[in-house]
């Protein structure tokens, strides 16, 4: 059954921070007790932190947030000030008198909508944090999904605006959900395989597909994109097996979103465990596949057009 989102897991808050004049934000996931987690990057124009400590065999097995923010590489500002408020709280990872909290964090590109001079920094993330909450994840433009667009091959003016998503899955016991903002370079389906969204073209104001325009051009596509994705699970695994949950919801993204893990974009899946139930990993990746699609879709119909750039709904879609 697919319903709520990231917080239907017990343990797990998500706070946002958007600003609406410079189409940007931050979206913090806090895990203020811990939880075991792993990262699957898959675009080739990546921005990360602390994404190494998240391999297998290393030292720190828990962290405390997962932070993902528009900005671009300024954004990463923005875990500074998540990693300031969960020390204040004493949550983090002991090293003698200091509890050093761990904050991976991934971030987009959306310095071409807006205002690009101003990007996520320290205290909107400490805002995200004091706005976390286990309530429903806010979704649509906001928090990192406030400068999210997709279908940018005619450019940033002909895209169409994308945001926030989440959804969950149970089974019986077990509760898979996803979180994503999409900033795709490529167009979204839904679960049919109708495009959602995708470039307006430029002559009649109809969306194109980008895998057909990209071969008609036969040139580049456009920079400027990311998609980043949080997987969570109320089962038990560790790190590696977290791992092969990370790269089974990155089909999901390739179910909704095409091209998708392209040059253009730092396509970058986080996954979660916070609890004890025991289950087989292939059936939590195939959820967390069906979790991230739903999102994916979610995140393009709960948009709203900001910035120039209209949103599904405003298209009629």
């Amino acid at each position: 059954m697919m319903a709520g989102g990231l917080t239907d897991i017990p343990g797990i808050k998500v706070g946002v921070s958007s600003d609406i004049e410079a189409v940007t934000g931050v979206t913090v996931v806090l895990i203020e007790e811990g939880a075991r987690a792993a990262v699957e990057v898959r675009g080739s124009a990546s921005g990360t932190r602390e994404t190494d400590l998240l391999r297998p065999g290393q030292l720190v097995e828990e962290i405390q947030s997962v932070v993902l923010a528009g900005g671009s590489a300024f954004g990463l500002d923005a875990a500074s000030g998540v990693a300031g408020y969960l020390e204040e709280k004493g949550c983090g990872f002991p090293a003698g008198t200091y509890n050093v909290p761990i904050v991976p964090a991934a971030v987009l590109f959306d310095l071409f909508i807006g205002d690009g001079s101003i990007r996520p920094d320290v205290a909107m993330g400490r805002r995200a944090c004091m706005a976390a909450s286990e309530g429903p994840v806010e979704e649509g433009s906001v928090g990192a999904g406030t400068g999210a667009t997709v279908g940018k091959i005619y450019g940033i003016s002909r895209s169409v605006k994308a945001g926030q998503g989440s959804a969950a899955v149970r089974k019986g016991e077990l509760i898979v959900a996803a979180l994503v903002a999409v900033n795709a370079f490529g167009d979204i389906f839904d679960r049919q395989g109708n495009l959602l969204a995708g470039p307006r073209n430029p002559e009649t104001g109809k969306m194109d597909l980008t895998t057909e325009v990209l071969g008609a051009m036969r040139t580049g596509g456009f920079s400027g994109n990311t998609t980043l994705g949080v997987v969570a699970t109320n089962a038990s695994f560790d790190s590696t097996a977290l791992a092969k949950v990370c790269q089974l919801a990155h089909d999901g993204l390739a179910r909704s979103i095409w091209p998708v893990h392209t040059m253009w974009d730092g396509d970058t899946i986080f996954a979660l465990s916070k609890g004890d139930l025991t289950i087989d990993v292939n059936l939590v990746g195939l959820l967390a596949a069906e979790a991230m699609s739903t999102a994916v879709e979610r995140a393009a119909m709960k948009a709203t057009s900001l910035g120039g750039i209209p949103s599904v709904r405003d298209l009629g879609r």
